[in-house]
């Protein structure tokens, strides 16, 4: 369940794609740690990650959540980013039989679900085929 807290708290990485670069030596987290889980070091500077990657693996989901029921199935991806950086993420705006591994992928800013009567709407980036 998304609580509007968390929302909050997860906004900068989720929207602007914002990840922490460790200061000590050069790993990047995403989403941003406080501990470095190579060095243990504790200084971070932000940078945003690239739009662009490649498929790294991906999974089909067939029968889904209730808040994603309308979209069953669908496909929830590894991406590796341009710099390395490797995200999960839904893979969209393709059939799962045309999925390929190491296919080239954009990611776009897209809604991910409104929750409940309240209906708070949440984004997040999805990756898309590059065609």
């Amino acid at each position: 369940m998304l609580t509007t807290a968390r929302f909050w708290r997860e906004t900068p990485q989720r929207y602007r794609m914002e990840a922490g670069r460790c200061t000590s030596c050069g790993k990047v987290w995403y989403p941003p740690r406080r501990i470095c889980g190579e060095c243990k070091g504790r200084e971070f500077e932000t940078v945003r990650l690239p739009d662009e990657g490649t498929l790294y693996t991906y999974t089909v989901i067939r029968v889904a959540p209730t808040a994603f029921v309308d979209q069953a199935p669908y496909a929830v991806a590894l991406v590796d980013l341009a710099d390395g950086t490797r995200i999960m993420c839904q893979l969209v705006d393709c059939e799962p039989e045309e999925i390929e591994l190491g296919m080239p992928v954009r990611l776009e800013f897209r809604r991910i679900l409104g929750e409940g009567e309240a209906g708070m709407l949440a984004y997040a980036h999805k990756a898309v085929p590059k065609r």
